[in-house]
């Protein structure tokens, strides 16, 4: 029987040795991935730019580019939160260290046992749930790792604090949420106090934004209580 397609579960493997490319392909595939390869750090640059993967398996010692200044593209330059997997020979502690600091969610040493990198994405995607992949409801597409929100594929222009709450909003659906708890799912700790009266002008101009694309009100106000978001 062959595996179920994991919908939107697309891995880019980079990694200049093709042998290890096909042996991860492999197992990847027999676990319902799709999966994407790249053999240098130029090609890995591309894809992710037009690929956008659910996660990045990645080697350190790369063609062209290395994995380090790729990882650090990835989160200093495109600002994206992808789920990341160093897979590298360079097997010291400071290494692994240097990895983790740079914006690695797991590093696996090789050589290296297949079945426990599966193991060890899965853990990483259940980990990283909310920043991986795409969120959509009837028309409203969100992709969280590139901050990017569509409606009927027309493109939402949205601030940083518009998007998060829209992203919150649609990670649940049909609760109804408080002015506290967006404030506390939108705002970080050291950010200053703000009226919870704020989140009201957020979401009027995220409505205003929405309506300009279509006439559905996706969020509801309940009266007393707080918003709701309505995916259907």
């Amino acid at each position: 029987m062959s595996p179920k397609k994991l919908i939107g579960k697309t891995v880019l493997v980079v990694e200049d040795d093709p042998k290890i490319r096909q042996l991860v392909k492999i197992y990847l595939t027999q676990e319902g991935y799709e999966v994407s390869e790249a053999a240098n750090g130029l090609e890995a640059k591309e894809k992710i730019e037009h690929l956008d993967p659910c996660i990045l398996i990645l080697d350190l010692m790369l063609p062209e580019i290395s994995g380090e200044d790729i990882l650090r593209w990835v989160r200093e330059e495109l600002k994206s939160m992808m789920p990341i997997i160093i897979l590298s020979a360079k097997v010291s502690e400071k290494n692994r260290i240097h990895g983790f600091k740079l914006g690695a969610d797991d590093y696996v040493v090789k050589p290296f046992s297949p079945a426990e990198l599966m193991v060890r994405i899965e853990a990483v995607l259940r980990r990283t749930a909310s920043r991986c992949g795409k969120l959509s409801f009837t028309g409203i597409t969100i992709k969280p790792a590139k901050g990017e929100a569509w409606i009927n594929g027309e493109q939402l222009e949205l601030t940083h604090f518009e998007f998060k709450l829209l992203h919150t909003f649609m990670q649940h659906p049909d609760h109804i949420l408080s002015r506290e708890q967006l404030l506390t799912y939108i705002y970080e700790k050291n950010e200053k106090a703000v009226s919870d009266r704020t989140i009201d002008v957020h979401i009027k101009n995220l409505r205003e934004k929405i309506k300009e694309k279509t006439p559905k009100e996706y969020i509801q106000t309940i009266r007393g209580m707080g918003y709701k978001f309505v995916g259907i």
